[in-house]
């Protein structure tokens, strides 16, 4: 019973840069998977030897998958996480297949690797890493 009485006493709290992110990600994942579903061949010039119509759905899917994991880090969901890095792995691999280089795939993890470091800002003396259930 004092757990319960302490967390609503004490709500978790999570920093702005925190939110922000989050943010950030729900936007840019959502405008991703717009542009992967309606844009297809301004994308399919932008790959080296083109892209075919499942792997743009593909990516789509994980654009939503992103909202989605994003969504549940903003409701204090450590699976969140996990799923943005599944994700994200799973993207690298996509692009690795329709041509694009290692490094270029790999520059899409940068993003995993701030989330990782945002989570980690405290506020009032917990992370919204710690916070995470």
């Amino acid at each position: 019973m004092e757990n319960l009485n302490e967390n609503t006493n004490n709500p978790k709290q999570r920093h702005g840069c925190v939110t922000a992110w989050l943010i950030l990600i729900i936007i840019g994942s959502s405008l991703s998977a717009l542009i992967y579903l309606f844009a297809e061949d301004m994308v399919a010039q932008s790959f080296p030897n083109g892209i075919s119509s499942s792997m743009l759905i593909l990516l789509a899917l994980l654009g939503v998958g992103n909202v989605i994991f994003a969504i549940l880090l903003f409701k204090w969901k450590k699976i969140g996480f996990w799923g943005i890095v599944l994700t994200n792995l799973i993207g690298v691999f996509v692009n690795l297949n329709v041509g694009l280089s290692i490094g270029q795939s790999l520059v899409g993890l940068l993003g995993l690797g701030i989330l990782f470091g945002v989570l980690q800002i405290k506020k009032e003396d917990v992370s919204a890493w710690g916070n995470l259930d």
